[in-house]
């Protein structure tokens, strides 16, 4: 194997494993997005923030950036909204301080070098944000019960 061809099998390689990375990524993205839009799904239309399908616009590369500061606090305001009528408390903020500073941390990840740091406390926040998510949409009494 000369060099031309051994350049052409590493560059070949190393494609596929970037496209195998985007696809993975979509799929994670995609994923939370099926979360997101099922926790809104669970709160009765007339406390919802904002419609469930809009939260697949965080698909779109670099709007997500600016569509996190939209969707992750509404999310929290329409729980909250929901927990009050009922006259729920004990739900706090309804994890709208977390969402918050998740779309700050994003939104910081844009910049060199501070990207390592601000992307893991981002993750960490998305975590704890889904599971406060979950906990708050099993919490949600179903119409009728």
């Amino acid at each position: 194997m000369n060099n031309d061809q051994a350049a052409g099998l590493f560059m070949g390689i190393f494609g596929l494993f970037c496209c195998g990375g985007i696809v993975i990524g979509l799929a994670i993205q995609a994923f939370i997005c099926y979360l997101l839009s099922n926790a809104l799904k669970a709160i009765p239309a007339s406390h919802r923030k904002q419609e469930p399908n809009m939260v697949w616009l965080l698909m779109i590369p670099l709007f997500n950036i600016v569509w996190n500061f939209f969707v992750y606090p509404k999310i929290s305001d329409s729980f909250k909204s929901y927990f009050d009528s009922v006259g729920r408390t004990d739900v706090g903020d309804c994890g709208r301080q977390i969402g918050l500073i998740y779309c700050i941390l994003v939104a910081l990840c844009v910049i060199p070098y501070v990207n390592a740091l601000t992307g893991l406390g981002a993750l960490v926040l998305l975590i704890l944000y889904l599971v406060k998510a979950n906990e708050l949409k099993n919490k949600i009494t179903p119409a009728g019960a």
